[in-house]
Order: C-alpha cells, then structure tokens, then sequence
C-alpha cells in the first residue's frame, strides 16, 4: 500500500531533501492512522475482557500516533531552507523529533509497567472472546507491516526517526503477542497472568525507547562517519595523480543528506600552485556532485622530487610501524642545519590507542634516536581522526 501511494503522490525529483520530506510526510500519516485505528480496536478488546495488558497495549499504540505526529512535524520542519539564523539548514530536527519518538515510548514504558505491577498485587478476572483474538491478530498483522516499510524506506533514507519507528513497530509485535500469548493461557487454565504480561510488555516498550534514543542521540552527539563513506571520500581524492596523500578528515554532519566535508591533501611542492588549485577545484565538485556533500580542502605541499628525503621519509614510517601497524605519518619534512635535522611530521593515532600521547611521543623519540642518531631531532604533533 506504501508503496503504491507513494508512486501516485511522490514524483521522482532531483531534489533529495524534497523527496525526503514527501516520503516521511506520507509514512507519518498512514503511521497516525494505522496507530488510531489500532488504539480504538484493542480499547475495545481491553474493555470487553477486562485485561489490563490489552488496554496498556491500546494506549502504547496512542502514544504510538503522537510519535508518527512528531515524525511527521520533524520532516516537515527539517526540510525547511537554510536561513541567517540557521545557515547549514534544518536537517537535525530530524533527529530531534527522533528523540522525541524515543522519550515517548520510554515514558509509556514506565507507566505500563506500573500499571502492570499495580494489577499484580491486586489481580481481575479477565475474559476472552473470539472478538478479542481477532482485534489482537490484526493488529499484529499490521504493526508488522508498519515495521517492514518504515525499515526499508528508513533505510532508503537513511533516517534515524523512521528507523526508530520501524523499531518500535517490532516492539509492538513482540508485546501484543505476548498479551494474545497470555490471554489463550489465562482463558484454558485460568491462571491469572494478565498483569505479569503487562509487565513484560513495559518492559519491551522500553527497551525499543532506548534503542531508539541511542539511535538519534548519536549523530546529536557527533559520531564518526561510515566507513563505506570515508573510502568514498579517499577513492575520489585519491584517484587524482596529482595527489600524494590525504589526511585530516572531518565530516560535519547537519542532518540526512546535508554534510560537509574537510580535509587535507598532500601535493607536490615543486608543482605549480595555480595548476594543483585548479585540481583541488575539481576534486570538490566530484565529491559534491557523487556524494552529494559540500568539500573544503586544504592543500599541503610535500617534497616528492628530493631522494633523500623520500629515504627518510619511509625510513620514518617503518619505524612508527613497528610501534604499532594502526599508526601513520603525514606532512612530512625536513630542515637541515649546521648542527642538526629537524624531523617534522604529524603522528595519526586511533582513538582509544593503548599509549597516551606522551608515551607515544617518548616512544617515537627514542626509536629515532636509535635509528638516526642524535643530530636528528623530532619536531611532531599527534592527531586523532578517521584517516
């Protein structure tokens, strides 16, 4: 059904965010109206078999409505144009509004299982009937199609809010399977388990409300890049000859489909300057028009037509190699004098690298001491990036 609603009311356009605000208008409303029409069916089926898991799954599917109403207002308001108080765009409403989502199904995580534990202590008989298996098979029925299409297209467009609807969709399968579950079992046994199920029902609804929180807290927070898109990054600059290397790497992340990208690329010195600019020109559009993100790069000019310090060069790599193979050098040069050679270089280190910068820096100093002698000094900094 999405998916043929979407080929009649959303047309192919080159404007990406366009799009991605009609495909997360369209699933935010077909969400509000599945989530009413489920709320209204299981308030019925609590109300008729008097089961506190029935209603507290009803009222996690209203709650569910006024997180697809919050999808809905995110999308709009992310695809607004950028302005003077807003320069880079609107893009991480999105994940706000995804957060939004989140801290709703915590909360009604915690109310269902309060109201759970209070039917514990003091538990009711319940009753099922056909009318109620029917209303809780269909609604499992359509949470998991809710799941299957907010998953492919948040996929699709890789958004943290739909992903944590798709989320929660599962979650609402997994707990009105188990009220179903429950509500067969009470009915041949008579054991009074309602309110144990209801429990189990909060507590899945919360889970998925933190899973979903962890999801949209992170690109808030700043988290790195895909890795398939930082070797997309370095396939494209690095396809160019006239680049030796490439380092410092920040993706600045404003939202799904607006980033923004810098980064540092090593050039020949002996080259001509107009020549390179003109390439790094060039390398900035291929990354916008293939990637779709906007590049600022920086040029570094590296000796590459002198022997000597090429030697040295990998002389220098073998031995920050032989510290630790997830350690490299860039911007390497060297100052001779009278008395002595500076070596300077930047050292890049993962993060979390098992020696501290000052152990490191202590490592390296000795080991070129030893392999160079002491009329080589070190002239280094040590950053921490992707590449």
């Amino acid at each position: 059904m999405v998916t043929l609603l979407a080929k009649i009311f959303i047309k192919d356009s080159e404007d990406k965010i366009k799009q991605r605000e009609a495909y997360g208008m369209l699933c935010g409303v077909i969400g509000i109206l599945f989530n009413v029409l489920l709320f209204i069916g299981k308030f019925l089926a609590g109300t008729l078999s008097n089961s506190i898991a029935i209603t507290a799954d009803a009222f996690n599917n209203l709650s569910d409505a006024g997180s697809s109403i919050v999808t809905l207002l995110g999308f709009k308001l992310a695809g607004a144009k950028p302005d003077t108080e807003h320069p880079f765009g609107h893009g991480r409403i999105e994940y706000v509004s995804g957060l939004v989502v989140a801290a709703a199904i915590l909360l009604m995580g915690y109310e269902l299982v309060r109201d759970s534990i209070g039917k514990i202590m003091h538990p009711e008989e319940t009753e099922f009937t056909l009318l109620v298996a029917v209303i809780l098979i269909a609604s499992i029925l359509v949470k998991l199609y809710m799941a299957y299409y907010n998953r492919a297209i948040g996929k699709k467009l890789d958004s943290a809010a739909m992903k944590a609807v798709a989320t929660d969709s599962l979650s609402d399968t997994a707990a009105t399977t188990v009220v179903l579950l429950a509500s067969i079992f009470t009915h041949f046994t008579g054991i009074k388990i309602d309110g144990y199920c209801g429990l189990v029902v909060g507590l899945l609804v919360g889970y998925a409300g933190f899973d979903a929180a962890r999801e949209t807290l992170n690109p808030l927070l700043g988290q790195p890049p895909a890795h398939e898109f930082v070797e997309k990054i370095d396939e494209i600059v690095m396809s160019h000859s006239e680049v030796c290397g490439m380092h410092d790497l920040i993706v600045h992340d404003y939202g799904p489909g607006r980033q923004m990208i810098s980064l540092h690329a090593e050039v020949p010195a002996e080259g001509n300057i107009l020549e390179l600019h003109d390439v790094i020109d060039n390398i900035e559009n291929e990354l916008r028009e293939t990637l779709g993100c906007e590049a600022t790069i920086h040029m570094d000019p590296v000796v590459t037509s002198d022997e000597h310090v090429s030697e040295t060069k990998a002389a220098m790599v073998s031995l920050i190699k032989a510290i630790d193979e997830d350690l490299s050098i860039h911007d390497f040069r060297m100052v001779s004098g009278g008395t002595h050679t500076n070596l300077i270089f930047d050292i890049l280190a993962p993060f979390g690298f098992r020696l501290t910068d000052e152990e490191l820096l202590t490592e390296v100093l000795q080991s070129v001491h030893e392999h160079f002698g002491d009329n080589y000094y070190v002239v280094t900094k040590i950053d921490h990036s992707y590449i």
